[in-house]
C-alpha cells in the first residue's frame, strides 16, 4: 500500500525569504521522505522579529497564511519563530496540529536533559522567552536565556561573526549555568544546530527539527485540533478597515 503523503506548511512570521529557505532545508532534513515541506513567509510585516512589538505586527500575515493553508489541506503547521507569536490564534483556524518552535523544542529538551540554557539574539528577546518557559511548565529545567546580542537578520549576513558569538554563549552556559543541553532561541540558526552538538558533545537543540517531528507524530497519530473549547473556529462576525478580509467565515 503505498504510503500517503503528509502536508507539512512552515510559516514563518517575518518577511525575510532567505530566512524562510534555511527554515526549510533544515525541516527538509529531518523530516520523513513521504513528507511534504512548505515554508512560506507573509509579503507584509517585520522583515525580523525582536520583542513584543515586532510580535505583534507578525500575527496578521502570519494568521493569512494558516488559512490558505488550511484552504490547500494542509496536515499540520508550524509557527517558525521563537516567540512562538499569534499560536494559539492560529490553533483556532486550523485542523491539523499546530506547534511552535519554542514549545517543540523545550518540550523536547526536558526529555533529553535534566537542564538547558537558551541563546538567543538580542536581549530585547530574552523577557518573552522567559514567559514562554514558564507558561509551557519548563521554568524549574531552564538555567537561563542568554542574548548573544546578534541582530536576526545578521544571521542571513555572509562573512558576520554570529556563529562566534553563539558558541561563545553556549561556552559560558556549560561553564556558568551547568546547562546540561543547549536551545538555540532563533529560527535563524536551524542551520547550526548539528555542527554545534558536536562542538560541544551535548545536545543542541533547533526547534524547527523538533516542531517538525512532533507535527509528524501528532499526524501520524491521527490528531487534530480540539474545536471544544479555546480553539473552537472563530465566530462569523465584521471586521473592518485594514482587516475587513480577515473576518471568518
Amino acid at each position: 500500500q503505498k504510503e500517503r503523503t503528509m502536508k507539512l506548511l512552515i510559516v514563518n512570521p517575518n518577511t525575510t525569504a532567505s530566512m524562510t529557505e534555511k527554515i526549510r532545508l533544515a525541516a527538509r532534513a529531518v523530516a520523513e521522505t513521504s513528507t511534504e515541506i512548505i515554508a512560506v513567509n507573509p509579503d507584509s510585516g517585520p522583515a525580523s522579529i525582536e520583542g513584543y512589538y515586532d510580535e505583534g505586527f507578525c500575527v496578521p500575515g502570519l494568521l493569512r497564511e494558516i488559512r490558505k493553508g488550511e484552504s490547500d489541506g494542509m496536515d499540520g503547521f508550524i509557527v517558525a519563530c521563537f516567540d512562538d507569536p499569534g499560536l494559539n490564534a492560529a490553533r483556532s483556524i486550523a485542523t491539523g496540529p499546530v506547534v511552535g518552535i519554542c514549545e517543540a523544542a523545550i518540550y523536547a529538551t526536558s526529555m533529553v536533559a535534566g537542564s538547558f540554557s537558551i541563546v538567543t539574539t538580542l536581549a530585547s528577546s530574552v523577557p518573552a522567552i522567559e514567559t514562554l518557559v514558564r507558561t509551557y511548565g519548563r521554568d524549574h529545567l531552564c538555567r537561563r536565556v542568554r542574548a548573544a546580542n546578534i541582530p536576526v537578520l545578521s544571521l542571513e549576513q555572509e562573512g558576520s561573526n554570529e556563529r562566534e558569538l553563539i558558541e561563545a554563549e553556549i561556552a559560558l552556559a556549560i561553564s556558568q549555568d551547568a546547562a546540561e543541553a543547549i536551545i538555540l532561541g532563533c529560527a535563524g540558526m536551524a542551520d547550526l544546530a548539528q555542527h554545534l552538538t558536536q562542538r560541544f558533545g551535548l545536545p543542541v537543540i533547533d526547534g524547527v527539527s523538533a516542531a517538525v517531528k512532533m507535527v509528524e507524530g501528532l499526524v501520524s497519530q491521527g490528531l487534530k485540533t480540539s474545536k471544544a473549547g479555546g480553539y473552537v473556529w472563530p465566530p462569523n462576525k465584521m471586521y473592518h478597515g485594514e482587516f475587513a478580509h480577515d473576518q471568518y467565515s
